[in-house]
């Protein structure tokens, strides 16, 4: 009897998988994702979406908050010379300050690329970025300082002006009253004749003001003149401790040097001289009369103070200026990370074919670099219209409206004694619409280099 014979089916291929398990599985992926995401889309709309929506609603109520005005708001902001004045200031800073970050950005990167030390000069140049703006705002204050003592900025353009123009020596000298006459344009006169030594007492000078090889009067007040001579000395007419004779040359009192004397006959200057260090001086040559001892303005000028930084003529040149310092390595930095990808063979080539460095720089470089010059000053572009800390920590409280830009001029409204936020959240929108087209073209350009 023979075993039955079993036959045995063999597997065919198992049916393909429903739609239903692919739906649930892109649904869980998609339930994962948005779970990573969470927090990042929460933290989104607290700190901008939501402050976004209310700075729109709050924009059309009056500065309490509690009636609704429509437009007035953005009507009355266009008609405050504050705000237009913000407009213009921030006008000035978008077209100068991107366009002279991305100039310098674009030599540096092209120069330190020649430079033996590249990194370390980088490094250097890049190192503000690591300064706040308040700190680096508060730098900047004390370097602006008009005190020639503080400012560092005015000491060097004191010490050029003076090596060039020199500074008088005795600002606070004056004539002593009853012996010399003041002029209108400051200057001091006595009469005198040929023959004659005169004596012009002055006042004002502190004794420890006095250059260093100042000496006593009373000898060269004792000469006698030659004729045709004119004889004289300028003292200061003080005695320390006290006593003396006003008038007249003490023992103890000392001479001025360096002083410019003039003789001066029928409103001719005829000679001139400057004071030994006894403060004596001497007029030869002259003929028989009268003259005019005259002793000029520049003896008494103040001194030279420096510039104005921070007055309202330059103070938004300044704080640029300020700007400028902190983000040039930032530009110089990206834009030398797209000059180290450029073909050195195209620059090669054009070198071989016999092109200088500036042919080079301005026919090859710069249109293969205009991408990236072009997201660097879009970048900028942003970054200056929301510029404010530099703005408010520079500017002194009587220029803060002469540098005031919409960000500051935002805050000062709304907070900073204005307290009109309906006023405030306006301007915060018209900053908003400012921004926009910016970032829209600067994303653009982003997804286009990606593809």
């Amino acid at each position: 009897m023979t075993a039955p014979t079993v036959v045995k089916q063999q597997a065919g291929p198992r049916p393909a998988a429903g739609p239903a398990p692919a739906r649930r599985g892109r649904r869980r992926a998609r339930l994962i994702a948005l779970l990573f995401v969470l927090p990042a889309l929460l933290l989104l709309g607290a700190l901008v979406v939501y402050p976004v929506l209310f700075s729109v609603g709050r924009s059309f109520f009056d500065a309490s908050g509690s009636r609704f005005v429509g437009g007035d708001n953005y009507t009355e902001m266009f008609r405050d010379p504050a705000t237009l004045k913000a407009i213009r200031n921030t006008t000035i800073w978008v077209v100068v300050a991107p366009a002279l970050l991305t100039g310098l950005g674009l030599i540096l990167a092209v120069l330190v690329e020649k430079v033996r030390w590249a990194t370390a000069f980088k490094l250097l140049l890049f190192m503000p970025m690591a300064v706040s703006f308040l700190a680096a705002g508060i730098i900047f204050r004390l370097a602006y300082d008009e005190d020639p003592d503080k400012g560092v900025l005015n000491a060097a353009v004191v010490s050029v002006h003076d090596a060039f123009k020199g500074a008088s020596t005795y600002p606070t000298a004056r004539g002593r009253t009853g012996s010399l006459t003041q002029d209108r344009d400051g200057s001091y006169r006595a009469t005198a004749s040929a023959g004659d030594t005169v004596t012009l007492p002055m006042v004002g000078v502190l004794p420890k003001d006095l250059p260093g090889d100042a000496s006593p009067a009373r000898t060269a007040a004792a000469r006698k003149a030659a004729p045709g001579e004119l004889r004289g000395v300028v003292y200061l007419d003080f005695t320390p401790g006290g006593g003396g004779t006003q008038g007249k040359v003490d023992a103890q009192e000392s001479g001025l040097p360096g002083m410019k004397v003039e003789a001066v006959r029928d409103g001719k200057t005829v000679a001139s001289a400057t004071t030994a260090a006894d403060g004596s001086f001497r007029f030869s040559g002259l003929t028989a009369g009268s003259y005019t001892v005259r002793l000029p303005e520049s003896n008494f000028a103040p001194p030279y103070q420096g510039v104005s930084w921070l007055g309202p003529t330059l103070v938004t040149p300044a704080i640029i200026g300020a700007y400028l310092w902190i983000w040039t390595g930032f530009a110089m930095v990206l834009i030398g990370a797209g000059l180290s990808t450029l073909p050195r063979d195209a620059l090669e080539a054009a070198r071989m074919d016999g092109a200088n460095e500036w042919q080079i720089f301005r026919r090859i470089t710069v249109p293969l670099l205009a991408p990236v010059l072009t997201v660097v000053f879009v970048t900028l572009v942003i970054n200056v219209m929301k510029v404010f800390d530099l703005v408010y920590i520079i500017a002194p409280g009587p220029v803060q409206e002469d540098a005031t830009v919409l960000a500051t001029q935002m805050w000062l409204v709304s907070f900073g004694g204005g307290n009109d936020q309906g006023l405030g959240s306006a301007l915060g929108v018209l900053l908003l619409l400012l921004v926009i087209p910016a970032m829209v073209f600067n994303v653009r350009r982003f997804r286009n280099s990606q593809r």
